[in-house]
């Protein structure tokens, strides 16, 4: 079997898709993307479908090595995601070759159901409990939420007080059976950081994410010891070194995202990583159904698993949703806010090409938003 075709899909809301092709007739899917930078990414990918028309698509390992180091510059976000979603794409074809779910070919399964949880939003905190609630009646017993919008360098009281009360909301509608888990989004200094965190905790959150930007990882171990509230990170890192130093600093999860760092299987890598640091997983996946398929690979093989993040109904989603371009949304039903093992072959999930096709000609220009602080400066979003 070899490589004969390799294809990328701009589809809404701001995802791409990637489609291998062999002469075989066997099909697998990727996601290899950056928001806001799906184009940048388009073009990487089709730079690495260079080195990989002819090839075997079974020598998946071999294959990520040379598309991850075979051009001498490595790493960033751009690369590691083109490589993200070639590798799920062959790991999808390997499955279906040999009739066997991916997480069979990886060792097997390590538990029959994942739980996930749901995002509510907040940086507008208004309808908060409202929306809280509709996600506790549609059975999840978990949801994410941002903790803050534009936040002054240092936070004021009344900026800390609002964190607090916004997570407060959630929590009254949770309950003590549920979890929140807050989304910092990189958006405190870490002085701030240090003030909020400790005020959180007798709210309970399951985990604050991105309490820091990426690049201060070096002061998480001061940050850990300030507060009991678990620390969570990753979808800004890129591979197994980017990881090491959070987790050396005692992060509780690391969050990995099979669309940024390097696929299944360098994720395989960050997870084993992980759990010699005693840290859970959670991979990261505000996005499409070929990474939360890929991801939910992983949430099976992987021991210290904690949640799955998926992106449906995510403020994100625009023009279209999770379940836009599936032909079968059983994969993706969730009861009791879990997500259900199946050995479909493969990744597990069938892409509607036609859908694929036609929101390609459609395309998207999706751009993060940018932030201001009050006086004109630039502000974290």
């Amino acid at each position: 079997m070899k490589i004969t075709r390799v294809e990328t899909f701009l589809v809404p809301p701001r995802w791409l898709f990637c489609r291998v092709e062999t002469d075989d007739g066997v099909v697998g899917w990727g996601e290899p993307v950056v928001e806001g930078r799906a184009e940048v990414v388009r073009a990487a990918v089709d730079v690495l479908a260079e080195y990989l028309i002819g090839k075997d698509p079974a020598r998946i390992q071999d294959h990520w090595q040379v598309l991850s180091k075979g051009g001498f510059y490595r790493g960033g976000p751009v690369l590691s995601s083109a490589v993200a979603g070639l590798d799920q794409a062959l790991w999808d074809i390997a499955g279906k070759a040999y009739g066997a779910p991916v997480h069979a070919l990886l060792g097997g399964p390590v538990r029959e159901r994942a739980r996930v949880y749901a995002w509510v939003g907040g940086d507008e905190p208004s309808a908060l409990a409202e929306q809280v609630a509709a996600q506790v009646d549609a059975g999840f017993t978990a949801v994410k939420m941002n903790a803050a919008g534009v936040t002054s360098p240092l936070t004021t009281l009344a900026e800390t007080a609002a964190v607090v009360e916004r997570v407060a909301v959630a929590r009254e509608v949770l309950g003590a059976h549920r979890d929140v888990a807050v989304d910092f989004h990189g958006r405190l200094t870490p002085a701030s950081a240090r003030r909020v965190l400790p005020e959180l905790a007798p709210l309970h959150p399951l985990f604050a994410e991105e309490p820091l930007l990426p690049d201060q990882a070096r002061l998480l171990p001061g940050l850990v010891a300030a507060s009991s509230v678990p620390l969570a990170t990753g979808e800004r890192l890129y591979g197994r070194a980017d990881f090491l130093p959070a987790l050396t600093a005692g992060i509780a999860v690391a969050q990995p995202d099979l669309s940024h760092a390097g696929g299944i299987t360098e994720v395989l890598r960050i997870a084993a990583l992980a759990e010699t640091y005693g840290a859970l997983l959670a991979p990261h996946c505000p996005l499409g159904p070929i990474a939360l398929a890929a991801s939910l690979q992983i949430a099976w093989v992987t021991p210290h698993f904690l949640i799955q993040e998926q992106s449906r109904g995510i403020h994100y989603n625009k023009e279209a949703d999770l379940l836009s371009y599936v032909v079968d949304t059983e994969p993706f039903r969730f009861t009791d806010g879990h997500a259900h093992r199946t050995d479909r072959p493969g990744l597990g999930v069938e892409i509607d090409e036609a859908a694929v096709r036609a929101a390609d000609r459609r395309g998207h220009a999706w751009r993060n938003p940018v932030w201001r602080q009050p006086d004109g400066s630039f502000a974290e979003w």
